[in-house]
């Protein structure tokens, strides 16, 4: 099966091989061992000098973390959403009892960094910017860079969501000022779901100190606490950690500048292709994700019969659109464990079902 969702993505044999190892103590040495040199080559990653901590968790409740850990219930915050997992990290905020400010963009277009500027100058006193690396619902990579700029120009925190942007697409942490950055396993890092890794640098420790919104289980001070004795405060998913520090010696062989080259390369390969079957894509230009493709449904053919079809008649699993997206897209996935060959199955398979389909205008 050519599994091309963007989430849970496939796994490396050796790292599923890995997520079988014999249970250890988490409080032993051995997951001390583990858990620093985790820690250690995901700050690479990350480009960081600040702590990664690790949650036993979905990318969610990385972002709720990311939330509760930095605001406190009243603050403004200014939530830039490009689609439904936007909404999502906004939704979260306002749950907590934030002063929710919302900044959307028409789904296939990316934030504009001049309006989040005008956005932050109408009111001085929000504290925080919710903000998306990577769209999933729409194919679309935000300007993490250039808004940055303007974030910390203004003062509030910067909370990125790069659940399904890190490890696939160009992210400088410390370079370009990002207070909190949030991931998940189940994305580019190749690893089943189940472990979140947040980046908290020294200005996010300053607002923690100073936050009130409930925490326990998220609590970055308890996870700092224990993560500088190589442990986590709650019960790990040591299964999937094994797995991680696998998929962690992969991306280290082949180099994350490779790395990130192989998912441009395969990004453009996949929307020429798409482009040469006359299908429309929903993000276009320098903003189209390189993680993942939002293609445009033709006109006449429900998504659903498609993705049921080529499923069924060419094993290939795509995904459907969300929110205000569904039944007007499909997306391909491109990001984690993947080469040329599985784009160009998808390719062949989209056009063969779409010749059964008969005639259609996109």
């Amino acid at each position: 099966m050519n599994l091309r969702i963007p989430g849970p993505t496939p796994c490396p044999p050796e790292v599923r091989a890995a997520g079988a190892s014999p249970m250890i103590d988490h409080r032993g040495e051995d997951f001390v061992s583990l858990h620093r040199r985790i820690v250690s080559r995901l700050q690479a990653v990350f480009r960081t000098r600040n702590e990664v901590l690790l949650l036993t968790s979905s990318g969610t409740g990385a972002l709720e973390a990311a939330v509760v850990n930095t605001l406190s219930p009243g603050d403004r915050v200014l939530a830039v959403t490009v689609g439904p997992f936007g909404d999502r990290f906004a939704e979260i905020a306002e749950a907590h009892g934030a002063a929710l400010t919302r900044l959307p963009f028409e789904p296939g277009l990316p934030a504009d960094p001049a309006s989040v500027d005008r956005a932050l100058a109408a009111d001085p006193s929000i504290r925080a910017v919710l903000l998306t690396h990577n769209e999933t619902a729409t194919g679309v990579t935000n300007d993490v860079r250039s808004i940055s700029r303007i974030v910390r120009a203004r003062g509030p925190l910067l909370l990125v969501d790069s659940v399904s942007g890190l490890a696939a697409l160009p992210l400088e942490t410390d370079g370009w000022g990002l207070d909190v950055v949030a991931t998940a396993s189940q994305k580019a890092w190749m690893t089943p779901p189940g472990v979140a890794m947040v980046s908290v640098g020294p200005r996010a420790w300053e607002a923690h100190a100073r936050a009130r919104m409930p925490r326990f289980y998220f609590d970055f001070g308890r996870a700092r606490e224990f993560a500088s004795k190589g442990q986590t405060p709650w019960t790990p998913a040591i299964s999937v950690l094994f797995s991680l520090s696998t998929a962690l010696d992969r991306i280290e062989r082949e180099g994350l500048d490779a790395v990130l080259d192989r998912h441009r390369r395969i990004g453009a390969r996949t929307r020429d292709g798409v482009r040469s079957l006359g299908l429309r894509l929903l993000a276009e230009g320098p903003h189209a994700s390189d993680s993942v493709t939002a293609v445009r449904a033709p006109d006449g053919i429900e998504v659903s019969d498609l993705r049921r079809r080529l499923r069924a008649e060419q094993g290939v699993v795509l995904a459907g659109g969300q929110g205000s997206l569904k039944g007007k897209v499909f997306r391909i996935a491109h990001l984690g464990w993947v080469e040329e060959r599985e784009i160009d199955e998808v390719l062949q398979a989209l056009r063969a079902v779409l010749a059964s389909l008969g005639p259609r205008k996109g």
